[in-house]
């Protein structure tokens, strides 16, 4: 989701974009807006994917690290905390870039291992490495009384892109923990070989450690006795495959599935037909990351390609065999707006299209922004959504 663009006419991305598959779940169903993300909390997909997954994150969210240590198998125990550990890139005291140029898995791989090595011998402290750049830290409290607690805060780095860092380091109980860590890894990443290596071919070191997002294990009825269908997940990030075995659905891992522009989108489509075939599935989410950091990246014609490469490679080829196979329900919808003026998360309503057996038909002819706010079918709280889509309501 995102706003009129001066270089697209005054067109949103979704608008200027070729999408004659989405527009046609729109024609052939009903479209409407969704709030996935409470005003009172942080716009980011944690928030906006567990609303949109039919929970409410006013009741369950505790932070997004614990879904993402959920998704590499890291046991929480009662008193241990997760927190997001981001490699970035700080030059002039400024946050150039919050993926440290999207840092190579293998390479930041070794750079998480460095860190680690350092905490040698300490009995709370543990690094894992994730994606990319994505990695976690985790406190294990082992008895003792954790150093944080929900007043804790710490800013998404990919809310300060070129902005001075120091008003946004951690604040509050423990923060003074998480600042030392960060400044200790400015010393340990300097010199470290693929650092070095990068800087000689002209690409961004990882010149920090960014450490945000920190939470405790949250408690997540399981999908099936909350919805009632078996669910799974396709996706290339973390966050949503921690939600995902949190809810007890499948993590269907697709290769090439990136979480980033150049994702296999239609290794993804297959995927998800090849899931839904299955006798033990009843439904399954395809998530595609590459909007998202199209606007991150403020390229506006990435994200044009983006949705038209989600239009052609996986809601086409999905929606085409879902119409053989009988009774049938499809839904397309964002988690939450990205702005590409902004270049971050925001607040706001999502448009969303669903079509299929015991779904009305409004008069919608496209899939957009504008589109989706003229039929007055909304949903100020997002977790409301999945109910209505799973049991065709005609609110």
């Amino acid at each position: 989701a995102d706003e009129s663009q001066p270089s697209l006419n005054q067109l949103t991305p979704l608008q200027a974009a070729s999408i004659p598959n989405m527009d046609q779940v729109a024609q052939l169903g009903r479209s409407g807006q969704t709030d996935n993300v409470p005003e009172s909390m942080p716009s980011g997909s944690d928030v906006g994917t567990m609303s949109l997954f039919g929970y409410s994150p006013l009741q369950f969210h505790t932070g997004r690290a614990p879904l993402e240590a959920a998704a590499q198998g890291i046991e929480l125990n009662p008193g241990d905390w997760a927190i997001r550990c981001n490699l970035v890139t700080v030059e002039d005291e400024r946050m150039k870039s919050f993926t440290a140029e999207q840092y190579p898995s293998h390479e930041a791989a070794h750079l998480i291992e460095l860190l680690q090595r350092d905490q040698c011998g300490d009995t709370h402290w543990k690094y894992y490495a994730g994606v990319s750049y994505r990695n976690l830290l985790v406190y294990r409290a082992r008895g003792a009384q954790a150093p944080f607690d929900q007043s804790t805060f710490s800013t998404p780095p990919h809310d300060i892109t070129d902005q001075p860092i120091q008003p946004h380091l951690p604040s509050g109980p423990g923060a003074d923990q998480l600042r030392a860590l960060m400044e200790r890894s400015r010393v340990l990443l300097q010199d470290a070989p693929a650092n070095v290596a990068r800087r000689a071919a002209g690409e961004l070191p990882a010149t920090q450690t960014w450490l945000w997002g920190q939470g405790q294990r949250p408690a997540l009825q399981p999908f099936v006795e909350r919805f009632g269908a078996r669910g799974a997940v396709i996706t290339a990030v973390d966050l949503l495959r921690g939600i995902g075995r949190l809810i007890g659905w499948d993590v269907v891992e697709v290769a090439g599935a990136t979480g980033y522009l150049d994702t296999d989108y239609a290794a993804k489509g297959r995927a998800a037909i090849e899931t839904l075939s299955r006798p033990d599935v009843d439904f399954v989410v395809v998530h595609v990351e590459a909007t998202d950091e199209a606007s991150h990246e403020g390229d506006v014609h990435a994200k044009v390609q983006a949705v038209e490469n989600i239009d052609r490679h996986i809601v086409g080829p999905v929606h085409g065999w879902l119409r053989q196979q009988g009774e049938y329900r499809l839904l397309i919808c964002p988690d939450h707006p990205t702005f590409l003026r902004t270049r971050t998360h925001s607040h706001g309503y999502c448009p969303f299209a669903m079509c299929g057996t015991g779904i009305s038909v409004d008069s919608s002819n496209t899939y957009d922004e504008r589109a989706a706010a003229l039929t007055g079918f909304d949903f100020p709280q997002g977790w409301e959504l999945m109910n209505a889509f799973l049991n065709g309501a005609d609110a």
